[in-house]
């Protein structure tokens, strides 16, 4: 108990409402309270293990190397070394995580250290006028096991639909039959309610029920089926309905990408895990248009690193096209504008969908003590015992309060089948006010006099919020490199409620119009449950609840849950958007594959997190039956901890 309560004390003392003035100096505060918390708690002996590496740096030889060690590169490296005779390296930007990664609790706060790369969308028209500065925060993990480590660990795969629909477009051995043995072959669930056919226990990758619910969350899951939405395994056989929220989860603890599968077999002889190794260059032969090598940064030098057999890209959604345009590989016009050598002329970048959100529905029930008090919960002494001895507990919560989503089709849709949802609602058991502005609002990006008009009137309430989630935005962006310096970001443009038909704000607004009626429910009614009716700043033109003060509201302070897909899309040759093929292979490129959430060729019904491993899990086969062995009959060398 000694310097675990230590620890956790002085995570209470961060999260105290009123400790810090909310001023500008809030953020650098906290992130230097965070740093302190790192040094302090790699003491802890026994909780972390360091990766030590004393190899040879430049010119060393692998069979594969594995550029970004998230949810998908990190399979990939098990997976792979799995084949003793095989030499495997894996390269990472960022550094190891610390024990603060552990805690679901703190999961929001972590978008502000340097786990982050901290990413923007550039400013556009018509959606996030509300925001700070005009435009959208986009986290993305800079730290072994990518995002997931700051990510809020909800455990989502997707529809049956989603992925039959990728196979029906050209991509054979990517339906939904062909993709759940991967999904499967992960997992080690812990779930109370579930479909056991769609589960199975002794994988990598631990799931469990939140062990913490609130008052609030039992009385909205209850009023979500008085309301005709039924309780299911949204992993199971049929996702429309609701549930409480499964997570990546171990002992009440985050199960991150790193802990699943890179820590089990860290002493493998053939793996290297290089951290703080920055890759700036894909190498490949311009005349033979082979893939041989990479040129990364560490330790402020270049070095480069040689394959005999595959480069594997999986920086992710946003980085992984930016390397491949860095690299030479990407629509001709703009490299040559930025005067990078043609390699191969693809479409990377040029179709980019992400799951938008709106933060402003706010419910308020007439009984504080349903919702997550925070500040009562953080100086408890009985919630730290609860959290390192039963794994139980506040701690538990998944970004503080996320509870449950509800899988809706709204009377908006116009997909034909009658089982594909379009929104997702999330119920979390507090509101952006929960910590009196501190921390949530500025993952929103909503600033500090927006917050001082709606949620501030309300601290120390009864405030809940649901996040409706367009699962099947009709909009999408796209990426642009704003220069040849690997340094620099690139420009990201979400494009969001941009679709000719306003088909996705009219999704937003018949979402808001379910949230009314269930919210109606008895569950919810006994509790005096009602939207809070303040006008949203540059709406008040408009009459509180008609459709267009929604599409307003909606415009203003648009959010996001950073699910960036089909940035290097897979498709058949004739798909003139396809970047690689059903085998994950870069068209035109040899010995070049992107193995992440790029690949995804639509927007899913999930969190990405999800889908991420399974394409790991599904392309290290495909790899492995592509240079001769035979899938692995071997155990899992999961460990816990």
């Amino acid at each position: 108990m000694d310097s675990k309560i230590v620890y956790l004390f002085a995570v209470a003392s961060l999260v105290k409402p009123g400790l810090f003035q909310n001023n500008s100096e809030t953020l650098d505060i906290y992130k230097t309270a965070v740093e302190n918390l790192h040094r302090h708690m790699r003491l802890t002996a026994n909780y972390y293990t360091d990766y030590p590496d004393n190899g040879q740096e430049t010119n060393a030889t692998y069979d594969f190397i594995v550029i970004g060690s998230g949810p998908s590169g990190s399979v990939m490296a098990n997976r792979l070394s799995e084949i003793p005779r095989w030499k495997v390296l894996l390269l990472e930007a960022g550094d190891e995580p610390s024990v603060i990664t552990e805690i679901p609790f703190v999961s929001g706060a972590l978008q502000f250290t340097n786990y982050n790369w901290g990413y923007k969308a550039e400013k556009q028209e018509g959606f996030c006028r509300g925001c700070s500065g005009g435009s959208l925060k986009w986290p993305h993990g800079k730290v072994l096991g990518g995002g997931t480590n700051i990510n809020y660990m909800i455990q989502v795969r997707g529809n049956r639909i989603d992925y039959d629909r990728w196979a029906a477009m050209g991509n054979p051995g990517w339906s939904f039959d062909d993709v759940l043995p991967y999904f499967l072959k992960s997992e080690d669930a812990h779930i109370e309610k579930q479909d056991e056919e769609y589960h199975r226990r002794g994988g990598y990758l631990s799931v469990s029920d939140v062990p913490v619910r609130t008052e609030s969350v039992r009385a909205f899951v209850e009023a979500a089926q008085e309301a005709g939405h039924p309780y299911v395994d949204y992993n199971g056989k049929s996702q429309l309905g609701v549930s409480y929220v499964q997570g990546t989860l171990r002992n009440g603890r985050r199960c991150s990408a790193e802990k699943a599968f890179l820590r089990p077999v860290r002493s493998r002889k053939n793996l290297r895990i290089l951290t703080k190794a920055r890759v700036v260059q894909i190498l490949i032969n311009p005349d033979t248009k082979e893939a041989y090598g990479v040129r990364y940064t560490r330790n402020k030098k270049y070095h480069t690193a040689i394959a005999r057999k595959e480069v594997i890209l999986s920086a992710g959604g946003l980085n992984s096209p930016q390397l491949l345009m860095l690299s030479g590989v990407g629509p001709r016009d703009h490299l040559e504008e930025l005067g990078i050598p043609v390699v191969k002329d693809l479409p990377v970048g040029q179709k980019m969908y992400d799951h938008a959100t709106f933060s402003g529905v706010l419910i308020q029930v007439n009984d504080s003590s349903i919702v997550f008090n925070q500040e009562q919960e953080t100086l408890n002494p009985q919630t730290y015992i609860d959290f390192l001895v039963n794994g139980k507990g506040t701690f538990t919560s998944l970004g503080k309060y996320t509870k449950a989503l509800t899988y809706i089709k709204t009377n908006a849709s116009t997909d034909p089948d009658p089982s594909y949802p379009d929104i997702e609602l999330i119920y979390v058991g507090g509101s952006l006010n929960t910590d009196k502005g501190l921390i949530y609002r500025r993952i929103f990006n909503v600033p500090q006099d927006m917050y001082d008009v709606i949620w501030k009137p309300f601290e120390n309430k009864g405030l809940i919020q649901i996040f409706p989630m367009l699962v099947h935005p009709r909009s999408y962006g796209y990426i642009r490199l704003k220069s040849k310096n690997p340094f620099h970001w690139p420009r990201f443009y979400a494009n969001f409620l941009s679709d000719p038909e306003n088909h996705d704000v009219k999704t937003f607004v018949a979402a808001v119009r379910e949230i009314e009626r269930i919210i109606q429910s008895p569950s919810m009614r006994k509790y005096g449950a009602a939207l809070v009716r303040t006008q949203i700043p540059g709406c008040e033109q408009y009459d509180f609840g008609t459709d267009a003060y929604w599409e307003c509201a909606v415009r203003t302070i648009t959010g996001t849950f950073y699910h960036q897909v089909a940035t290097c899309k897979m498709g058949p040759p004739e798909d003139p958007e396809a970047v690689v093929d059903p085998k994950l292979r870069v068209y035109g490129v040899k010995n070049l594959r992107v193995v992440d959430t790029s690949v995804i060729p639509l927007p899913v019904t999930a969190h990405t997190t999800e889908p991420a491993y399974m394409v790991g899990e599904k392309a290290s086969d495909l790899v492995k039956e592509f240079w001769g062995k035979k899938r692995p009959s071997g155990r899992d060398e999961r460990r816990p901890g």
